[in-house]
């Protein structure tokens, strides 16, 4: 019997096969980079940087008259140590609107970055230069001469904990306020979404992690999931008997489900009998979450902060959110529940009391 192909393994070939087309539009020397970079990144952040790398030659295309009859696999090593910090200034400012070349248009011709857009940008076109730079390939890096975006802190939004039961009823009894078509597709998809938004609220998982799950990373005997975390490392997250019970009723529709070939392992399907998509998974929390609050956008990722708070208001113990989240970095968790903590060390003022009645 063939080994089983797991989720990861798939998109990693979709990967490949991606990049290898986009780097046949880029420059030779663009794949010495890409190969020295193979081992230390995941193949999500190659194609990313990929696309980026090639927005950036289509900018000194069509924003430099030198350059307007170039092809992109033209450019050459000399024509990127000509690049100044102020071309790069004037290529940050491009990325906030630009177009996309005539034959990469789909329905949006026009394409936008925020400052997280930029931010990974410029990332991207740093680590390309810094890399020719280090190889002597170029005789100057103008990138290390522009400073990032600076990203401000946003409030993190999430659920309260008599929202979270108000979303969970709702999930489970909505049936009762449909009809129709609509009645019908609740009644096929409610158990399985009721599983995904309890596994989501009870472990704090990423969306792409709930999506790559196979149904074998179930493990019931010890209630816990493998995961694979962004980076690509493998992780153990354990969930408790409420998730334990939403995903066993899951599971008894799932048997009565035919996958389509290729899909026989995705732990959640769509009604398409596929495996279900990030973009599928936040449009189902989106839908049920807007009937129960209208003024919090809530996402997978607010499910997420919500798990976090809930585990942080429990525990008192940062290193054990930071690790459960698959936080690298504890102060990356610790700037999340900053507020958190001030009101910890607004309780500690009233708990000490200096004279008594």
């Amino acid at each position: 019997m063939a080994d089983r192909i797991t989720y990861r393994e798939q998109t990693d070939r979709k990967n490949i096969l991606k990049l290898r087309d986009v780097l046949n539009t880029l420059p030779p020397y663009v794949k010495d980079y890409f190969r020295a970079i193979d081992s230390t990144s995941t193949t999500k952040t190659r194609i990313s940087y990929a696309y980026d790398i090639r927005v950036f030659f289509e900018f000194l295309k069509s924003q430099n008259p030198v350059y307007r009859n170039y092809e992109i696999r033209d450019f050459t090593l000399e024509d990127l140590d000509r690049v100044t910090a102020r071309d790069l200034e004037e290529y940050m400012e491009y990325l906030k609107l630009y177009e996309t070349p005539a034959e990469r248009k789909n329905t949006s011709p026009m394409n936008t970055n925020g400052l997280l857009g930029l931010k990974r940008k410029l990332s991207a076109l740093r680590s390309f230069y810094g890399y020719l730079f280090r190889q002597e390939m170029i005789k100057t890096n103008p990138t290390v001469l522009i400073d990032m975006p600076k990203i401000h802190e946003k409030t993190i939004i999430r659920l309260d904990t008599d929202e979270v039961a108000i979303l969970l009823d709702y999930i489970e009894n909505c049936g009762n306020q449909l009809s129709g078509k609509a009645l019908s597709y609740y009644k096929k998809t409610r158990e399985r979404d009721l599983a995904i938004v309890t596994l989501l609220l009870g472990t704090g998982i990423r969306v792409s992690e709930c999506v790559g799950l196979d149904v074998e990373d179930l493990d019931f005997r010890n209630n816990g999931i493998r995961i694979v975390r962004k980076g690509g490392n493998e992780a153990v997250v354990y969930f408790g008997p409420e998730v334990e019970e939403a995903l066993r009723n899951y599971l008894e529709i799932r048997k009565g489900i035919t996958p389509c070939a290729g899909h026989e392992h995705a732990l959640f399907y769509s009604i398409q009998r596929r495996r279900m998509t990030v973009r599928s998974v936040e449009d189902l929390v989106e839908k049920y979450a807007s009937a129960v609050t209208t003024t919090k956008k809530i996402t997978p990722h607010k499910l997420r902060s919500t798990y976090g708070t809930a585990l942080y208001r429990e525990t008192g113990d940062i290193y054990l959110v930071a690790d459960v989240l698959g936080h690298k970095d504890v102060n990356t968790t610790r700037r999340h529940y900053a507020a958190m903590d001030d009101e910890r060390r607004r309780r500690a003022a009233d708990a000490v009391h200096l004279r008594k009645d």
